[in-house]
């Protein structure tokens, strides 16, 4: 995490300053940072007026996203679908749009990776999987962007670019790539037919805040960029978290749960869980090849190297997934070789 930025070299910060002076709601001076993003987004937690606290609390969170950056309008609209959803999200305070600053309440400061262990995971994943139906039932088409075929291939084409071509140093061959967009084919195929729903897109354990009365969990954060997109694809980014694993039974528990939960609750699930789950897996691994990508972007060119601790979680996931099915292993032969990795043996569906 930075240390507080020097005004007079940060035009930005000392702009926000300014912003925040005139609210008239919090005690700007004693500013400080709250979180570390990915993007270019930063927050700062700042102590609230005492004539203002009865309304707000001790503290709010200031955003700062440079509007030629980041899409602060399209974070005001979601964070409005979500409240309205019922889930626990920031209430925006105050907003200026054009400068891309935002005042909004404090969620806390433990994430769900600093506080899940196997004693409260079970209660914090299904808490995290009953806010995620109450968002997907909330669903409406034509209200947010389309995670689309050219959306997901996008995504994944960041594998080759940057975890092949950067990262490894190697050129695919025609070859190579064709029998690498072979295994693109099957999973977007597989996530194209899926049911469609409002998608979080980063719905993880470092996004979901543990709400200290226990009553809201979790607090639902980094919403911005959601989509209409595959039903599973939430469960995925939860369950296959880049950031903790879990033994694949629990894995398997907790999805036939939300599975049952969900088509309780007439959301348009597989009716059976082999199907269901599947979906999830090809979903997952859709994600996980992007992952491999924007981890070594972010590494090689925007010099945020800490994201390259977690690849070979991420490198596990889509090892194992890509073996358990005919049509997706190609890719872990293709790894093998640009990796120069002996061949696993693993069980084909």
């Amino acid at each position: 995490m930075s240390l507080l930025p020097n005004s007079s070299q940060d035009a930005r910060f000392a702009s926000l300053q300014a912003w925040l002076t005139a609210t008239g709601l919090v005690d700007v001076a004693s500013a400080r940072p709250a979180s570390a993003d990915a993007s270019f987004r930063r927050y700062f937690r700042v102590d609230v007026l005492p004539d203002h606290q009865a309304t707000h609390g001790a503290t709010l969170v200031a955003m700062d996203a440079p509007p030629e950056r980041e899409n602060v309008p399209a974070f005001l609209k979601v964070d409005q679908l979500l409240l309205d959803a019922g889930v626990t999200v920031p209430n925006v305070v105050a907003q200026d749009a054009a400068q891309g600053f935002v005042l909004m309440s404090d969620l806390g400061v433990s994430t769900y990776l600093q506080v899940l262990d196997h004693d409260n995971a079970a209660t914090l994943y299904a808490e995290a999987l009953g806010a995620l139906v109450k968002i997907q039932k909330a669903s409406q088409p034509g209200v947010l962007p389309e995670f689309d075929r050219a959306f997901m291939l996008r995504e994944m084409n960041l594998f080759p670019e940057w975890y092949i071509e950067k990262h490894l140093g190697v050129k695919l061959t025609d070859a190579q790539s064709a029998e690498l967009q072979k295994v693109f084919d099957a999973i977007l195929a597989n996530c194209l037919a899926q049911q469609q729903v409002y998608m979080h897109r980063d719905y993880h354990s470092r996004n979901l805040m543990w709400m200290e009365d226990g009553k809201k969990n979790p607090g639902i954060l980094d919403f911005q960029d959601a989509v209409y997109g595959p039903i599973t694809y939430d469960v995925a980014s939860l369950l296959r978290d880049a950031y903790i694993q879990w033994d694949e039974e629990l894995v398997l528990d907790w999805a036939i749960r939300y599975w049952q939960h969900a088509k309780a609750e007439g959301l348009p699930v597989h009716r059976d869980i082999d199907s269901f789950y599947k979906d999830m897996e090809y979903m997952g691994l859709q994600r996980h090849i992007k992952i491999l990508g924007i981890f070594c972007r972010l590494n090689y060119r925007d010099g945020k190297a800490n994201y390259m601790n977690d690849l070979p979680t991420v490198m596990d996931y889509v090892r194992k997934t890509a073996n358990r099915y005919k049509d997706l292993r190609p890719l872990v032969k293709l790894l093998d070789t640009l990796e120069n990795k002996a061949p696993q043996v693993g069980y084909t569906f």
